[in-house]
């Protein structure tokens, strides 16, 4: 079975929905294949703008020994055929994933063509969710946002239909494994989960992106938006700081002080508690908001109450157990 053969029934069986693996791998074996590719066509055949194709050739590809003559790329006569399914599985599972690791370089991209290289690389993530299902509404919205057509939705929430009309769709987010649709809706920005989605129209009625808007989802480090940022400091305890030095555990994380004890003092700006309070939860006991001082409080009421009804649940599931022990 070849390359192509390959990738088209890993595709159907695992229900690949990484649009830009795809592509990568999908070009990579047309190069393979010794063909001449020129980016216009490129871009019409997968239905993305001629700039994305470029940017796969120059820069996620630039790894490559590729020749541009006439405008159209092709690989050096001397690499052709080399490449198998599992040299361009490999390379389409590491595709978008740069900041990853610590040197991405054109060598290191090299040496994951070798077995004995690829053996040393363990990568755990997130978990991503399964939308091989929702292949054609990706395409749907790829498209909508590359051509800037509005677009309308049908949701399923909570056992009902919701539909959005008149939606301008920005971009395709994932974030921690799950994807979103970052958008505008009458004059607000709102992120709609895919995963819910069961339509997508497209208009072909255009609207002008807004630089303030585009700037703004690139900088939000999560699925939630407010036209406000909320300035948050957190105070850390030393048995879990060095965790948060390691790297970024919280949306733009600055650490501002370290006590002699190596306690933290670390400040973030968020447009919603949502971004910051299931961090909080998940470091517990060793994390307290100090600032703002509300949002500490609301967390201990509702630990509180959560306790309480932890509490309560046990009781009546104790008695009920040893009522049901005295009738035997």
């Amino acid at each position: 079975m070849d390359a192509n053969n390959e990738i088209e029934k890993r595709g159907m069986t695992q229900g690949t929905h990484d649009t830009i693996a795809y592509r990568l791998s999908q070009i990579l074996i047309k190069l393979n294949q010794g063909e001449k590719l020129a980016p216009d066509a490129l871009a019409e055949d997968f239905g993305v703008h001629v700039r994305t194709i470029q940017r796969d050739l120059k820069v996620r590809l630039a790894y490559l020994p590729l020749t541009r003559r006439n405008g159209l790329y092709q690989l050096e006569s001397v690499f052709l055929g080399k490449l198998g399914f599992k040299d361009i599985e490999r390379f389409a599972s590491l595709a978008g994933v740069k900041g990853l690791f610590p040197a991405l370089s054109n060598d290191f991209l090299r040496d994951i063509f070798d077995d004995r290289m690829q053996a040393a690389w363990l990568v755990k993530s997130h978990a991503y969710e399964d939308l091989s299902h929702a292949k054609h509404l990706f395409q749907q919205l790829e498209q909508a946002i590359v051509q800037s057509w509005m677009v309308s939705l049908e949701l399923h929430h909570e056992g009902k239909t919701k539909r959005y009309e008149a939606v301008a769709p920005y971009r395709l987010l994932n974030i921690k494994g799950i994807w979103y649709l970052a958008a505008m809706h009458h004059g607000r920005y709102k992120t709609f989960g895919i995963g819910k989605l069961q339509r997508v129209n497209t208009s072909h009625t255009p609207f002008e992106k807004i630089p303030e808007i585009e700037a703004d989802i690139e900088r939000q480090e999560g699925a939630w938006h407010s036209d406000t940022d909320h300035p948050v400091t957190l105070h850390i305890a030393a048995p879990v700081a060095p965790y948060f030095k390691r790297r970024p555990l919280v949306p733009h994380q600055q650490i501002t002080q370290e006590n002699a004890e190596g306690d933290l003092l670390a400040t973030t700006l968020v447009g919603h508690p949502n971004q910051i309070l299931p961090i909080v939860r998940y470091w517990l006991p060793h994390i307290r908001i100090v600032s703002p001082t509300q949002w500490q409080t609301d967390l201990e009421r509702e630990l509180s109450a959560y306790v309480s009804r932890a509490a309560n649940a046990e009781d009546h599931e104790f008695s009920t157990a040893s009522k049901a022990r005295i009738r035997e």
